[in-house]
């Protein structure tokens, strides 16, 4: 049972401890990782190659920075902000190939779920980028969250500057239709691709 948010307890694929097994959940659907891509008709078709193909990418310094990072900034949000630190891979409500496993979740009393995603940078940011924006956005739709708190760390040669910084992302739904369009459309690549 998923404690901090009740409602979405029977909408986990899988609760994220056994890599492989979340790593293959994810490889069935479309998650935030794959949407984030998905800004022009052009980005579905790299979007499906990867899909189908993998890339050759497995990781860096940077992304080795932000796993050792991650569970330190995600105690900072948990002790300012009361979301709670998640690995879980959800589904949406009506589509169970819609994933999206986002950094942290909690479900308020009022019944509202708010969550949590954590980046690290070494730039300074004045907008978040687009792309995480997607990102966003496609997990409130998977999980019917009505905001999310952006988070990132600023880094110097993979020294933290200061603090975190946090910037809430409400739910935009002309956004979230464009990328439900979108996916529906990766969907359709796939399937050709794969039959």
């Amino acid at each position: 049972m998923f404690h901090n948010a009740p409602a979405l307890s029977h909408r986990i694929v899988t609760d994220g401890t056994d890599h492989n097994a979340w790593m293959h959940a994810r490889s069935r659907g479309i998650t935030a990782t794959d949407v984030a891509k998905l800004s022009t008709p052009r980005s579905i078709e790299t979007a499906a190659q990867a899909k189908l193909f993998g890339t050759n990418f497995s990781g860096n310094a940077f992304t080795d920075h932000g796993r050792a990072r991650e569970p330190e900034i995600a105690a900072w949000v948990r002790q300012g902000y009361g979301i709670q630190p998640s690995q879980a891979l959800f589904h949406a409500e009506l589509d169970l190939r819609h994933l999206a496993t986002p950094d942290g979740v909690v479900q308020r009393e009022d019944g509202t779920i708010e969550l949590a995603e954590i980046k690290t940078t070494n730039k300074e940011w004045r907008t978040i980028p687009r792309n995480y924006l997607r990102q966003v956005w496609w997990q409130q739709y998977v999980l019917g969250a009505e905001r999310t708190l952006m988070v990132w760390e600023r880094h110097e040669n993979f020294v933290p500057v200061g603090d975190p910084e946090c910037r809430w992302v409400d739910r935009d739904e002309h956004e979230i239709e464009r990328l439900v369009k979108m996916a529906g459309q990766l969907i359709d690549v796939l399937i050709q691709r794969t039959t």
